[in-house]
């Protein structure tokens, strides 16, 4: 049993998918998918619970870790430009049983991400549905839970059932909505800067650091997840016109745009509201009627309401080409590689994706499950980390036109350090799940995978 077995080195010369994407358009995507609850949501809970007006400086040790890992993703979407992200680069350098893992990593954190993001929508949906006097029924309004007479979710099923139809069109026309609601997300977050600056309270940021340095790290630990998406740049290699130039450019390009909105609004948000009363689900519009402007807040609400739709679009998109990806070398069904002639675009597989998430989003209460999409994607970011040092022995230097990760090795194994480090400070259940995770995700391989691959067929 050969389970280090490589993909090819060399991309397909040809492919299904069209390939009409710029840089503007993995730049919008990467944002899209990056800058979303984290913003609106996880800003205020890093204040509140883990490091107070040191929340900036979480933001600022867990951009480190994924600027890090960011230039491994622009090395490997150089000179690896293949659908599948992770998936498609370690079993290149590492053999097929990492990249499946990887892979497997992957499904679990975007397929969570997307399910939750439509619960969080549904829960500003509705609240802004109730503050104009629509009420659903009780039964309809969340995840299974009879002691609370909840059955379903009907918002965010009919979100994901809204989002997936829309992913099925042709990858430039889908992405299209997702670049408008960027644009109304910038706007959203530059009303919020403006205003705000007139209202700081400098005493707000005393204490500084009231929970020491622990929990500066242990903030690090949660905002890790408003860093998540960016990644979603590499699945789309084989629908951009010159993926070794711009994936690179794209992925490094998001990830600067959204830390740096990311610590505006944190130093913004913590000097108008004491960093004791941001523990709230709407931090950014709560701090706007904290200081009398209600209807500022009710902007900024409805403003978050629309632009969390560009997360869900983002993510899905990237799941599905990453299912594709998988699908395509055999270890998934090979229907799932199924393309529409017309649209040019995997169908099978974004229906069933779609219907999966939409299961997820209407029937379980996924909060508690937050951490999981934490620690998956740290997990995958160590190997790939790892994977950049593999990919220079195997592959040399980068040649002329290539991203080159700079301080190869050194950098790579700090990055591979900083994101084990940062997943000790998750809690042990959420270590209990990560590990039946894995034994899922192994159980899957060797039970499917590994005979069905098209590797083995080749062997």
């Amino acid at each position: 049993m050969d389970i280090f077995r490589k993909k090819s080195i060399n991309p397909s010369s040809k492919s299904e998918l069209s390939k009409n994407l710029k840089l503007k358009d993995l730049i919008l995507l990467g944002i899209g998918a990056v800058i979303g609850t984290g913003i609106f949501v996880v800003t205020g809970t890093a204040a509140a619970d883990y490091a107070g007006p040191a929340a900036t400086l979480s933001f600022l040790v867990a951009a480190l870790v994924v600027i890090a890992s960011g230039f491994s993703f622009a090395e490997f979407s150089s000179r690896i430009p293949i659908t599948g992200g992770p998936y498609g680069y370690l079993s290149v350098v590492f053999g097929e049983f990492s990249g499946w893992m990887a892979g497997w990593f992957l499904i679990c954190e975007y397929l969570l991400a997307v399910s939750s993001v439509a619960s969080g929508w549904s829960s500003y949906f509705q609240g802004f549905l109730t503050s104009v006097g629509i009420h659903l029924p009780h039964a309809l309004t969340a995840g299974y839970n009879a002691q609370n007479g909840t059955y379903i979710d009907l918002v965010a099923a009919i979100i994901v059932l809204f989002i997936t139809v829309w992913v099925t069109q042709e990858a430039k026309k889908a992405l299209s909505l997702n670049n408008i609601m960027v644009w109304v997300k910038f706007g959203v977050i530059a009303l919020f800067i403006v205003v705000g600056l007139f209202f700081i309270e400098p005493g707000n940021w005393k204490p500084y650091v009231p929970f020491g340095v622990s929990g500066i790290f242990d903030g690090a630990a949660l905002v890790f997840f408003a860093f998540l998406g960016f990644d979603a740049i590499a699945m789309a290699a084989e629908e951009v016109e010159n993926p070794k130039r711009d994936i690179p450019r794209g992925i490094i390009g998001s990830i600067l745009i959204a830390t740096t909105l990311y610590v505006i609004v944190t130093v913004i948000l913590t000097g108008m509201v004491p960093y004791t009363k941001l523990g709230v689900g709407d931090p950014v519009a709560f701090a706007m009627r904290f200081v009398g402007l209600e209807n500022v807040g009710t902007i900024l609400s409805i403003g978050a309401i629309f632009t969390l739709l560009t997360v869900t679009i983002s993510m899905l998109y990237s799941l599905v080409r990453l299912i594709y990806a998988i699908s395509k070398d055999g270890l998934l069904p090979s229907f799932l590689s199924k393309i529409d002639k017309k649209r040019r675009t995997p169908v099978t597989a974004t229906y069933v994706t779609g219907m999966i998430a939409l299961f997820f989003a209407a029937a379980f209460p996924i909060n508690l499950l937050a951490e999981l999409t934490n620690i998956t994607a740290l997990a995958c970011l160590v190997m790939m980390s790892l994977g950049v040092i593999r990919l220079r022995k195997i592959m040399g230097e980068p040649t002329t036109g290539e991203y080159r990760m700079p301080f190869v090795p050194v950098l790579p194994l700090i990055s591979a350090a900083a994101c084990a480090f940062l997943m000790t400070r998750l809690t042990s259940a959420t270590w209990i799940v990560f590990s039946i995770t894995i034994v899922i995700g192994v159980a899957i391989y060797f039970l499917y995978g590994y005979r069905n691959s098209h590797l083995n067929q080749k062997d």
